[in-house]
């Protein structure tokens, strides 16, 4: 039996979810072929020729620059079983049914992956008992999550056939050198229940640790094919703190020389303040935190557990512990005022953070997908249209078309200036943003902090993406 997996955005990444799940479906035989649309042309032969084709979707530029392979796959491809599985999955459920996909997968995927491979296999043998006995799921058109999602033993991913790391993102360290990129997960889901995050609906609080020898196993399979720095996909690394320490550790002692970054909550960083300075001394270089907004009444509507003043104080304890902090954000959402906009770029200049935050983050306008948590507020639902099919959200439009001429603006100068040094960017963003708001615009501060900040030359994106329009920005 023939498997074709597809990713078709992954953040400049070497998709996991391509790997993870291949891994599985070798155990039982299946002859895979991966496919990253990122990175390479469609293999219409290959997708002629699968028995299962099955796409990630782990957001939402994935899912919409999916949606025309998909109907090719139909069309090449009848009798072929097509799955989707994901994050953004089950929320595009009826959309991608509508494009032809037989099976929706949510969280934890892999089992009932490989459970339908099994089916299919059967099935070609002539055996629709086996394989139904074989895969108590297989006929179930959406599987979404359960009260309580499975916890699975996983494999070491399998990257056979991917092209290699050197051809995607890297890390620029500031000095003119380049690093090649890994990336794992150490767990999946999340504790917490952000309003726009869309782990949220899938996971439902719960989350799911990756045993700690298979995410050694899979950076060491990493480092030997030329991973200089892993970066931690968890949507929190410190959601499990112990799991996670425990896995820098060995980490730090079999690779001494490999560095890493990690998504941390600014809750978690207070909250485990004294694990900030371990995370430095086993070569975390930056951590990537949603801030999203430093207003406290858009905090609370998002239930983001923090506040304004969080976000101060864990900003200054990761500056004393050495370790860079990358603040992301949901810049323009339906509460903005051209005013607040402006105190958010006067507080990125007072902390010393422009040259730690990516241009296109101060251009992100909130993504609304079906199912969002959002969706639960009045004033929210009040604001929103119909679910639009042909972008996969519920559009929005500010109270003041000032705010979205804005963001127009902002997003256009970030488009057109990709290769700008970051400070001069600021700048511009800085002259456009108070002149729209009617405001003088403070002198510029001097640069106090000088330290060389490094990044991904990919940026990182959560539940706030750009659309596929939009996703040479990055």
């Amino acid at each position: 039996m023939r498997a074709l997996l597809i990713s078709t955005f992954d953040l400049g990444r070497q998709p996991f979810g391509l790997a993870s799940p291949a891994a599985w479906l070798r155990r039982e035989g299946v002859d895979v072929r991966s496919l990253d649309l990122a990175k390479e042309k469609l293999d219409r032969e290959a997708l002629r020729a699968a028995d299962l084709v099955a796409f990630h979707l782990p957001m939402h530029t994935a899912t919409r620059l999916a949606a025309p392979v998909i109907k090719d796959a139909r069309a090449m491809n009848p009798s072929a079983r097509i799955c989707a599985y994901g994050l953004y999955a089950p929320l595009n459920a009826a959309f991608l049914r509508s494009l032809g996909v037989d099976d929706v997968l949510g969280g934890e995927f892999e089992a009932d992956l490989t459970a339908i491979a099994r089916d299919v296999a059967c099935r070609m043998a002539g055996d629709r008992r086996a394989g139904l006995e074989a895969c108590q799921t297989a006929d179930l058109k959406v599987r979404t999550t359960s009260a309580t999602l499975p916890r699975l033993l996983f494999l070491v991913p399998d990257r056979t056939g991917l092209p290699g790391l050197a051809n995607y993102a890297t890390l620029q360290c500031g000095d003119g050198t380049r690093r090649i990129v890994g990336y794992t997960e150490a767990s999946r889901g999340c504790r917490h229940l952000c309003r726009h995050c869309p782990v949220v609906p899938i996971y439902k609080g719960q989350f799911r640790v990756v045993q700690a020898d298979v995410v050694l196993a899979d950076v060491a399979a990493q480092v030997a094919a030329g991973a200089e720095h892993v970066t931690f996909g968890d949507p929190d690394f410190f959601n499990g703190p112990t799991h996670a320490v425990r896995i820098v550790e060995a980490l730090h002692a079999a690779h001494p020389a490999l560095t890493y970054d990690v998504t941390i909550k600014v809750e978690h960083l207070l909250q485990h303040r004294a694990l900030i300075s371990r995370l430095r001394e086993t070569g975390c270089l930056f951590v990537t935190s949603a801030v999203e907004s430093l207003d406290d009444r858009v905090l609370a509507l998002l239930e983001k557990g923090h506040t304004r003043q969080d976000f101060f104080e864990a900003a200054a304890l990761c500056r004393a512990a050495g370790l860079t902090m990358v603040p992301t954000f949901v810049a323009f959402h339906p509460w903005l005022s051209l005013e607040g906009y402006c105190d958010l770029l006067d507080v990125l200049a007072d902390l010393d953070l422009v040259g730690h935050v990516a241009p296109i983050q101060l251009a992100i306008r909130l993504l609304i997908p079906e199912g969002s948590r959002l969706l639960e507020l009045e004033e929210v639902r009040s604001l929103v249209g119909a679910f639009d099919a042909r972008t996969l959200t519920h559009r929005w439009s500010h109270p003041d078309p000032r705010v979205d001429r804005l963001h127009e603006e902002v997003a256009s100068l970030v488009g057109a200036r990709l290769t700008s040094d970051r400070t001069a960017l600021f700048d511009e963003i800085c002259a456009l943003a108070y002149q729209r708001a009617g405001l003088g615009r403070p002198a510029p501060r001097p640069v106090r902090d000088r330290a060389i900040v490094p990044y991904l030359s990919e940026p990182w994106y959560c539940c706030a993406e750009p659309n596929p329009e939009q996703v040479a920005l990055v």
